[in-house]
């Protein structure tokens, strides 16, 4: 197989009808190491909204437990992106992930938000860093599989393109990034989880280089003092020569799926679907408020 032969395959395919296959295609096949980047910076800036950031803090999964959550959020979401949304798999994965947003009381809107992360973080981040830029067929039908794992959990008002994931993603940050005590542990204790992942010496240069990747707007949410002009540029030079060296590499014959990331720690011996992620009891730690809408789809 040459470089851009699977790109000129998913030229061929259907985005709409074929939405999720060519999703797959790209994310385990031509991105892993992107989708996983951009994927965790996906999450990770929806701990500036003040309302998601505060409740993950409550809960106290991302502090006491972060490789936990980590862990589960990435092999649930996964399992979708592996066997689709109508697989035994997929409907599993799913419905775990809609019984543990149902104990919270979650907006809309937050619960919409975070839906726009997944769509648009990808995209910027390959358009910056990745050894291609995403081609129109990969663009749309990231938008349309999206929208399908939202109306899975039941999400309204969702985008009907790209360009509307991105308007929702923008305004949505420019009206609501704030700082919130709660929110700056849930950052400190993210970025302490992906420095444990290297040797201890290291975890200075890559807190300092995982903060040099962040935008104006992230780093003034939670109040880091920015990183000096020439850290930035060093930084994101070299993520993007990453790229350009992955471009002359063969392509990928064989899929990578994110439960096969070496940062996923926390199940050596497997795991089941219907076992991952929490299961909060109403009244105590972990869970502060039940849900009150009940319309989410199982």
């Amino acid at each position: 197989m040459k470089r851009f032969e699977r790109l000129e395959q998913i030229r061929r395919m259907d985005p709409l009808r074929e939405a999720s296959e060519i999703y797959r295609l790209s994310a385990v096949y031509e991105f892993p190491w992107d989708f996983t980047r951009a994927l965790e910076l996906a999450l990770y800036r929806t701990y500036a909204v003040p309302a998601i950031g505060r409740l993950l803090a409550e809960t106290a999964e991302l502090t006491e437990r972060a490789q936990k959550r980590y862990d589960d959020t990435s092999l649930l979401l996964d399992a979708v992106v592996e066997h689709g949304f109508d697989s035994r798999a997929g409907r599993t994965a799913i419905r775990r992930i809609n019984q543990m947003h149902r104990s919270y009381d979650i907006s809309n809107d937050d619960m919409r938000y975070v839906l726009c992360t997944f769509v648009v973080m990808p995209k910027r981040w390959i358009d910056a860093y990745g050894w291609r830029r995403l081609s129109r067929h990969e663009i749309v039908a990231s938008a349309v599989h999206y929208r399908t794992l939202g109306r899975h959990m039941g999400i309204r008002d969702i985008p009907e393109s790209y360009e509307e994931f991105e308007a929702c993603l923008d305004a949505y940050e420019e009206a609501h990034f704030g700082w919130d005590e709660g929110a700056r542990r849930v950052s400190d204790a993210t970025l302490d989880l992906m420095a444990s992942w290297y040797p201890r010496p290291l975890a200075p240069l890559l807190r300092t280089s995982t903060l040099a990747l962040l935008d104006e707007a992230l780093l003034r949410a939670f109040r880091y003092p920015p990183p000096n002009a020439a850290t930035r540029a060093l930084v994101r030079r070299a993520v993007r020569a990453r790229g350009r060296v992955v471009r002359l590499l063969p392509p990928r014959l064989a899929p990578h799926f994110a439960r096969q990331n070496w940062e996923i720690k926390g199940y050596p011996n497997g795991y089941r679907l219907e076992e991952l992620g929490t299961r909060p009891v109403p009244g105590v730690r972990g869970c502060p408020v039940r849900h009150i809408d009940r319309s989410a789809v199982e």
